[in-house]
């Protein structure tokens, strides 16, 4: 599933609802690049066990200095095509 939020209101609200949608669980983000451009990929703190697990990766589109559209890809499948790991330790 891909979800792309354009422009300071809806970057924003995208930043809101991931922050109440993970409640407690911390998340942590890896940097990478894709197709040129800033990326993270992202990871949520395990429930369960002592883990963060790959949740997708995020792209930014800049224009000049500012983040102008954030693009989230979510599902873990295409990390390993940025090298970086479906798991990290917390």
């Amino acid at each position: 599933m891909t979800l792309e939020d354009q422009g300071p209101v809806a970057i924003a609200g995208f930043l809101r609802d991931t922050a109440a949608w993970r409640g407690p669980r911390r998340y942590r983000l890896v940097p990478t690049r894709a197709n040129g451009q800033p990326a993270f990929g992202s990871y949520l703190q395990d429930e369960h066990e002592p883990v963060f697990r790959g949740h997708g990766m995020i792209v930014l589109t800049l224009e000049g200095a500012q983040i102008a559209a954030i693009t989230r890809f979510i599902g873990n499948g295409m990390m390993e095509w940025f090298g970086i790991p479906q798991t990290l330790d917390l």
